[in-house]
């Protein structure tokens, strides 16, 4: 008998129909490897008067050992309880300095050794720049002096970074706000160690209550103990000389934000109770305005629990809501209260009323004006001048307002009304500019305002700068990018007067740099020269081709072929790979606009297939996978045929163009795209294989909506289950390699999701293969598991795609 069983273990092993392995790190060829391995540029900031611009660098990966530190995942954070700093922050390792006319940058001296540098902050008057510094067993708050490029430390390691920055300026530039932790810290629970005192009980009182699927929520007593003491902090005035004192005693200090003028501090604190099926975001909070020194001068805000949640993405919550300082009044806060209960479902003249509240608060708020559609910001210019926002997600409709801040229940004037999915036209950003406040308003010009603009049309993109007519509303073209092979980035405009703007230059080869732009002589001035990293992508075809699919949606994708691929004699058939991300539209017009550039800059990395074209591949990058519903009809009522045509369309343009064999075509994405990859191999035959990372493939799992579906599965469990990859498990037999960080943190795609999927598709006799890849989140980014998913990649496709 136990022979028999033995050969019974064996076949089932032969078969397939369980097979694990414990690999050791494996790194890809050498052509994708030499891509993987490259030196990260610094990323730049300057000051707003352009005199000083700050270099900072980091590790191009983070390693095993960076993920591998103590971590609680509580309230929807996850805090490192030794160091007390998100275990998911990325650091710098290093700071330089340099003159925007200098030519060499200067190391900023007095950095401490091995540096874990993060949150930094320019003080109001950009002449110093804050920085926290984490150590083993904390962090401390460093700044640098731009004019001596030197750096000072200015606390020890106490500081509690748990919440988030937990430095703010005060407005002389000479101290800081600070939280530290509390002198009196309640001990963490270890609840391997402690007996629990009773079980965990959760009631529903018979109201709804619809939740996406959030991770890492408190779960018990221990958790609300645990997250208390983490997140509790003490508040401290620091100056630079390194003098200290308190500025409030220990709560949970959640935002603390100064007045333009610097005379108040606006100071949110959550509050209990605490909630185990939403985020720290919804829990109870109290806003409360102080002076400079910490006086307290009005509690303006309390805001309760917020578990329940009307359905639909315009749905908000009650109460006041967006409260912060207008940037154009000294001390003058503004805040928003919906007047439909919250519901997007009630039926109302208007949604949302905007209202103003100066300091000290002693009056009543007055009313600013009143919104059709849900609020959706506001931009301060000046007394008389601001420009007003309001958009609803079920027509995707925006509109834009220009509004007189000095009357009350202000008049809105139209600009735009539009469909703000419309790329095509899009009438760009307005310019800011920092007032005497130091704070940033709309740029305004003798009755002129400015707009930047990506600039995509049917021809192209051709950035553009537009200046807006207050009086007429109707603008003026004052420049339009028309580089050749070259794209232009419009950044911001520095001087009116002389025609300056700061802007960034790239190609295909030609890594992104900074320069300044004189429209009036049309001259260049450089200021950084960062080389391409990537030179073995130099030679490679790069082109933007656009298509149709059956129903006549404009589709678009960036093609990739193999350095000296022949496009001419097309004598060898290229194995294609087909990278996307679906994306719900409501019509068709917005769904078929193209929004890439043949001459950005060619950026591998481990997202994407574009390395596989050094591997004698074809590569569809970017795939347009619109998903459209029209009218009443929503995206999803027709998700699968919609994403089999945009497959089959994307494979046939390539194929007319004589480039491939269409029996080897490979589709890969990640989350949702990974969603997508599942489906089409189930319900289509045109692919030979797919890789699927981090995506969800059961949808009764996530039973509140996902993605842009607002109906829950109760309401369609037919658009659920269709939708769901792992109902269908039984029809899928192409080729499927499955990828999931071990510790996925966005809401839907659990790990398990992968985990059991693959379990059906292996018990179902698929051809299936799964990777988890330790310490991982959604995103992945220590180098061991970066490289190992690209051999893993590799491997893959040289099995089950080109050989």
């Amino acid at each position: 008998m136990k022979k028999i069983f033995t050969c019974l273990a064996l076949f089932f092993l032969s078969i397939g129909l369980h097979a694990q392995e414990n690999l050791d790190y494996q790194k890809p060829p050498k052509e994708i490897l030499d891509l993987a391995d490259y030196e990260r540029a610094p990323s730049v900031s300057m000051d707003t008067k352009k005199e000083y611009m700050l270099l900072s660098y980091r590790n191009t990966y983070k390693n095993l050992d960076d993920l591998n530190q103590e971590e609680m995942r509580l309230g929807g954070l996850r805090i490192n309880p030794i160091t007390n700093i998100s275990s998911t922050v990325t650091y710098l390792n290093n700071l330089k300095v340099r003159k925007i006319n200098a030519k060499n940058e200067i190391q900023v001296a007095g950095l401490p050794k091995n540096p874990k540098i993060s949150n930094i902050s320019w003080s109001p008057n950009e002449q110093y720049i804050s920085f926290t510094n984490t150590t083993k067993s904390g962090v401390e708050l460093w700044y640098l002096e731009l004019a001596t490029a030197k750096a000072t430390k200015l606390t020890d390691d106490n500081l509690n970074a748990n919440l988030g920055n937990p430095v703010s300026w005060f407005k002389d530039s000479q101290s800081l706000l600070i939280k530290t932790l509390p002198s009196k810290r309640a001990p963490l629970i270890d609840d391997k160690k402690d007996i629990p005192t009773g079980p965990t009980v959760s009631e529903s009182e018979g109201k709804v209550s619809q939740n996406r699927t959030y991770q890492d929520l408190l779960k018990n007593k221990t958790d609300e103990a645990n997250f208390e003491s983490l997140v509790t902090s003490e508040l401290y005035t620091v100056t630079l000389s390194g003098s200290k004192k308190i500025f409030k005693e220990a709560a949970i200090y959640a935002g603390e934000t100064f007045s333009p003028d610097g005379n108040y501090v606006m100071i949110t604190t959550l509050e209990k109770p605490f909630s185990y099926i939403v985020p720290l975001n919804r829990f109870p909070q109290s806003t409360i305005i102080y002076d400079a020194t910490g006086k307290e001068v009005k509690k303006v805000n309390e805001v309760p629990l917020n578990e329940i949640m009307p359905k639909g993405f315009m749905s908000t919550r009650t109460g006041k809501r967006n409260m912060s300082w207008r940037n154009d009044a000294p001390a003058t806060l503004y805040f928003v209260e919906a007047l439909d209960g919250g519901d997007q479902a009630n039926e109302v003249p208007f949604r949302d009323e905007v209202f103003l509240w100066e300091a000290p608060f002693n009056s009543s708020p007055k009313s600013l004006v009143k919104t059709k559609q849900r609020f959706a910001g506001i931009r301060w210019g000046n007394a008389t001048t601001a420009i007003l926002m309001d958009r609803w997600y079920d027509t995707r409709n925006m509109k834009t307002y220009l509004i007189d801040p000095s009357v009350e229940g202000a008049n809105p004037k139209i600009i735009w009304d539009r469909n703000y999915q419309d790329q095509y036209n899009d009438p760009g950003n307005f310019e800011m500019k920092k007032n005497d406040l130091g704070s940033y308003v709309l740029a305004i010009e003798k009755g002129k305002m400015y707009l930047l603009g990506d600039g995509f049309t049917k021809e192209g993109q051709f950035p553009f700068i537009d200046e807006l007519d207050i009086k007429t509303l109707k603008t003026k073209r004052l420049y339009e990018s028309k580089l050749e092979n070259k794209k232009e980035d419009l950044l911001s405009i520095e001087d009116l007067k002389k025609g300056e703007v700061l802007v960034m230059i790239q190609s295909k080869n030609e890594y992104p740099n900074y320069y300044f732009r004189n429209l009036k002589t049309k001259k260049l001035t450089a200021i950084t020269s960062f080389e391409n990293p990537f030179e073995n992508l130099n030679n490679v075809y790069k082109e933007v081709i656009t298509y149709k699919r059956s129903d006549g949606v404009t589709l678009s994708g960036t093609l990739y072929l193999p350095v000296g691929y022949d496009r001419v004699k097309k004598d060898k058939k290229l194995p294609l790979l087909i990278w996307a991300y679906p994306r719900e539209f409501k019509d068709k017009n917005s769904a078929g606009q193209t929004t890439q550039n043949p001459n950005e800059f060619t950026f591998p990395y481990y997202g994407s297939f574009v390395y596989w074209v050094t591997r004698g591949y074809a590569v569809l990058d970017d795939a347009s996978f619109p998903i459209i519903g029209e009218g009443t009809t929503e995206p999803n009522d027709t998700f699968i045929p919609q994403l089999v045509d945009n497959a089959k369309a994307a494979i046939d343009a390539v194929d007319n163009l004589g480039y491939i064999n269409r029996s080897k075509v490979g589709v890969g994405g990640h989350s949702y795209g990974a969603f997508m990859t599942a489906n089409l191999l189930t319900h289509s035959n045109l692919f030979a294989c797919g890789i699927a990372r981090s995506g969800a493939y059961n949808r009764t799992l996530t039973p509140f909506g996902f993605q842009s579906e607002q109906r829950n599965y109760w309401d369609v469990p037919e658009i659920y289950n269709t939708m769901s990859p792992f109902m269908n498990a039984s029809k899928m037999k192409t080729p499927l390699l499955l990828v999931h960080g071990e510790a996925d943190n966005n809401p839907g795609t659990f790990t398990l999701q992968t985990e059991r999927y693959f379990q059906a598709l292996k018990g179902l006799g698929a051809p299936v293969r799964m990777v988890l890849l330790p310490k991982e989140s959604h995103g992945y980014v220590a180098e061991e598991n970066i490289l190992h998913l690209l051999w893993e990649q590799d491997q893959f496709l040289e099995k089950h795609l080109k050989n």
